[in-house]
């Protein structure tokens, strides 16, 4: 909420659900709706959307000058693209526009109850002038304006980050990572590729708001050992074939470490998501500008350092991390094996969707 001093960024106080029932975009309205006749007010034009983030946007638009002075209050039509030709109003005292005082404008729109990240949204919006006995005086709308949420910020993610290292638990040493797959993948790869594993583009899976969906590309490695025996499991979602490289050669003092990620699929258990990328790498300077980097020595989820000469490895045993390394990966630097355990097909995360509701691995804004 921005300061009384800044009327521009008065959202909070100056935009609320009025339990008002207001006409629709065509002008139409229902006998009790309590809005009087048009009349002529400035129709907002030219509407220009800016400073976009995750759960807040500023909106501005032109006017005429006539009748300007009687203008008392904003009407603010937004709708999610997908839901734009829905009806408006499910009850008629379930009123679905928002409603701001006059405000000099730029005016900042915000509140992560009704903006989601990365989401298209539709707005439009009229004046109005509220009379003695409650009625409002309307424009006609404006044209209507479609624009695009943003990404979770390097901010929001740094909640994320303190969350997950609430409950990351101690650590337990490693030697490996390992990446599971179908033998055919390791065909193809072998193939076509000239044995050398590939980058790809991270899929949706986590939360909606995260810069790395359907933008970072990666290659996936888990590195989670078993508490008895401090070796990987032998059971797997991804395949009965699993790729294995010591961990120095993907995880050393020329790699910088990332959060990506923290989150649930409706289970007790959770996923951090974190990035490995060689310093200077195109993967590096994607993370530096969107993600919030780890110290490889001392973090809570995946840690590098020497002992005696030699590089010793540890993660976290409370979190199910997924690790992301940004080059390709030849498998002449490790071995391929298929695995005794089972193909846990339940277990897997492929564009799994985020609990929106667990109170552990969401912040307060859009999910």
């Amino acid at each position: 909420m921005s300061s009384p001093t800044s009327p521009c960024e008065e959202v909070i106080k100056n935009l609320s659900l009025e339990a008002i029932q207001l006409c629709d975009r065509d002008g139409n309205k229902s006998q009790d709706s309590g809005i009087a006749e048009m009349e002529e007010l400035p129709v907002p034009h030219n509407i220009k959307i800016s400073n976009i983030t995750c759960d807040s946007f500023k909106i501005s638009w032109e006017m005429d000058s006539k009748s300007k002075d009687r203008i008392t209050h904003y009407f603010i039509d937004l709708n999610k693209k997908e839901n734009k030709n829905s009806n408006k109003f499910k009850h008629k005292d379930v009123p679905t526009k928002l409603v701001a005082k006059a405000v000099p404008l730029p005016m900042t729109v915000r509140g992560h109850w009704f903006l989601s990240p990365r989401t298209e949204y539709t707005v439009a919006v009229q004046t109005a002038s509220k009379q003695v006995d409650g009625d409002y005086v309307v424009s006609e709308w404006s044209e209507i304006i479609e624009f695009c949420t943003a990404d979770y910020s390097k901010v929001h993610l740094t909640q994320l980050l303190e969350k997950a290292e609430v409950i990351a638990g101690r650590m337990l040493k490693l030697s490996v990572f390992y990446r599971n797959q179908h033998k055919e993948y390791f065909d193809y790869i072998r193939e076509h590729h000239g044995n050398a594993m590939q980058p790809s583009v991270k899929d949706n899976s986590g939360s909606h708001g995260s810069p790395i969906s359907g933008k970072l590309e990666g290659i996936f490695f888990s590195c989670n050992t078993e508490f008895n025996t401090g070796k990987p499991p032998q059971d797997s979602p991804y395949g009965r074939y699993r790729f294995e490289i010591a961990a120095e050669k993907l995880f050393n003092p020329n790699t910088n470490l990332y959060f990506g990620d923290f989150y649930c699929m409706y289970t007790a258990y959770h996923y951090v998501i974190l990035v490995i990328a060689p310093v200077g790498s195109p993967g590096d300077e994607f993370c530096k500008q969107r993600l919030p980097q780890l110290n490889i020595k001392d973090n809570k989820f995946l840690t590098c350092d020497e002992e005696d000469g030699v590089m010793v490895y540890h993660h976290a045993q409370d979190v199910i991390l997924e690790v992301i390394y940004t080059d390709p990966v030849d498998l002449s630097l490790g071995t391929v094996a298929e695995i005794t355990g089972h193909q846990l097909m339940s277990l897997s995360t492929a564009n799994a969707k985020k609990d929106p509701s667990c109170k552990t691995c969401n912040i307060s804004v859009g999910r």
